[in-house]
């Protein structure tokens, strides 16, 4: 007999996200499993800095504070929660939780899962966490659990658990396994699937997106959906701007199983639904990624503002002012760096928009390099350099910066552990039956557009963007909306050619996927985001609007596509 499909939402995508969307969700229609990411690289130093000052601390708090009104719903409901809210402490939060519903009076049964914190084995770390599969989320949903916790997992894990546990899959089902990975990574950014952030969301009404929702089938086929009535909007567009999203190649690796992204198709199934089939599977690598955090050094700013005339003339007195503080003082910052943002306007009508932005950034592993000694030498220039000579902010002590590296640990090394609502520990064995992921060859390539007129306009007139941060590289993956558009941008957008459009890009590696079947280019490039989020390498330091700044370079675009 062939079980129902499994109905799974998510509300929340971040640690930080939208407070109300656990009750929307439940409120808001139909749903079996809600799942709530709030793990990302930045979020678990912040919580490994928690863990510092309170060794009880170390999980996002939010979860706990959504649950005081809807712990009681979800179970009238027969809702399951599973979230990655433990962080690095998911014990502590399994316990909190089991707490709360003792003082609300729901009788509900809280697992957790453990065996990601692999800090003891990286000397020095903050925090290094392995990242587990969902295989630990299902032998705790099997086993009648109400609500699961976890640590460090992958975002697809907390949908492949469920779907495990549903439909009684097996870690060899890596067809049905890979398709559960596709829409957990669908899902895991939240409204991001449902017209959030979207290149083009002035199509659908994207001042408060609904959460999405995904209808599961037993053969790993879905379809991508949200409550009615709820804001946004959903296609194949939106859909394809999140499997884009800090992916790379054709192969998205995973602990559970490596989903193959060019068998990925997509159809627009009726208003707000996109089906999501062809999802073909591979056995998961040996190994499992881990995020390891470590304090890089101290940092300072001071941003001065540089008004009128002579703006590069300014900006240079400043340098050559700071740079003989440096060397008079003997306390030089391992790392000086400087970025002028030219936002001033010729003949402005207001000050703002006649002023400049000169951003001075230091590092050190030393705080007293960093700290009141330079802000004291930028406050001392106030009134012996440039006209106009002011300050966003007044600078203050060098704060504490992160650096993340992702290392790999053999997936039989990890201690991956089900701890049942009862108090039993199951282990979860790891996955026997893995592949070494090996590049998938490029495919070919659709037919040029027959040559014709050209226009120069803006690339994002017929393709849209996102982009994101993986460690220290940022990926870009572009979307054609026609076939047209297609047979054009797969031929004009080369590596060469981003390099050109993207100057921080021609200096360092870059790599092009090919995902024809979403009409897609994906650019990996490393480095550009220096040490990581933590570390503030770059104006943008997550690459949020990388893609963006892409999409506004101008090509010489055919007519027929304007």
């Amino acid at each position: 007999m062939t079980a129902a499909p499994l109905r799974v939402g998510n509300f929340s995508g971040f640690y930080g996200d939208r407070f109300s969307a656990l009750r929307e969700m439940l409120d808001g229609g139909e749903v079996d499993v809600l799942t709530g990411d709030y793990l990302a690289e930045l979020t678990m130093l912040i919580l490994a800095r928690d863990r510092l000052k309170d060794p009880s601390a170390g999980y996002a708090r939010t979860f706990l504070r959504q649950l005081e009104d809807t712990l009681g719903l979800a179970h009238d409901k027969g809702v399951r929660i599973v979230t990655n809210a433990g962080g690095l402490n998911p014990a502590g939060l399994a316990d909190a939780v089991r707490e709360l519903a003792g003082r609300l009076g729901v009788p509900v049964r809280v697992a957790h899962v453990e065996g990601d914190d692999l800090t003891a084995r990286h000397p020095g770390s903050l925090a290094a966490h392995a990242y587990l599969g969902g295989f630990g989320i299902a032998t705790c949903l099997r086993a009648g659990a109400d609500v699961v916790v976890t640590g460090r997992v992958t975002d697809a894990a907390l949908v492949t658990g469920p779907a495990a546990a549903h439909f009684g899959w097996k870690p060899t089902d890596h067809d049905r396994l890979a398709g559960a990975v596709v829409v957990g990574h669908v899902l895991e950014c939240g409204a991001q699937a449902t017209g959030g952030n979207y290149a083009f969301f002035g199509e659908g009404g994207a001042t408060r997106p609904g959460f999405p929702l995904a209808e599961l089938h037993e053969d790993g086929s879905s379809v991508i959906t949200k409550h009615p009535g709820t804001g946004g909007h959903v296609d194949v567009g939106t859909v394809s701007a999140q499997l884009l999203y800090e992916t790379a190649g054709a192969r998205y690796a995973g602990p559970d199983a490596t989903a193959r992204l060019d068998t990925v198709r997509l159809t627009q199934d009726g208003p707000d639904r996109v089906r999501i089939d062809g999802v073909r599977g591979e056995a998961p690598p040996p190994d499992l990624k881990v995020g390891v955090n470590r304090l890089g050094g101290f940092r300072n700013e001071v941003v001065f503002v540089l008004t009128g005339l002579e703006i590069p003339s300014k900006a240079a007195l400043v340098r050559q002012q700071m740079r003989a503080f440096f060397d008079e003082s003997g306390a030089r910052p391992a790392e000086v760096s400087w970025d002028l943002a030219r936002t001033d306007r010729p003949d402005a009508s207001t000050e703002e928009t006649a002023s400049a932005l000169l951003r001075l950034v230091v590092r050190d592993p030393d705080p007293e390099k960093v700290g009141r000694a330079l802000s004291g030498a930028a406050v001392e220039l106030a009134l012996s350099s440039y006209p106009g000579f002011h300050v966003l902010a007044p600078p203050g002590k060098g704060t504490p910066y992160g650096v993340f590296e992702a290392a790999r640990v053999l997936q039989d090394a990890v201690e991956h552990v089900a701890v049942l609502h009862d108090g039993r520990r199951v282990p979860v064995p790891a996955a026997q039956d893995t592949a070494v992921l090996d590049a998938v060859p490029e495919p070919p390539l659709p037919e040029p557009l027959p040559a014709g007129p050209v226009r120069r306009a803006p690339l994002g007139l017929v393709a849209g963007a996102r982009s994101g941060d993986k460690g220290g590289d940022a990926n870009v993956g572009v979307w054609a909306r026609t076939d047209d558009a297609w047979r054009w941008l797969a031929h004009e957008l080369t590596v060469e050619r981003f390099r050109e459009l993207i100057p921080e890009a021609r200096a360092l590696p870059v790599t092009r996927h090919t995902l024809p079947n979403l009409r897609a280019l994906n650019f990996v490039v490393e480095g550009i985001l220096g040490a990581g989020v933590a570390a503030q390498a770059r104006f943008d330091p997550q690459a949020k609007a990388l893609g963006e700044w892409l999409r506004s370079r101008h090509a010489d675009i055919p007519e027929v596509l304007l």
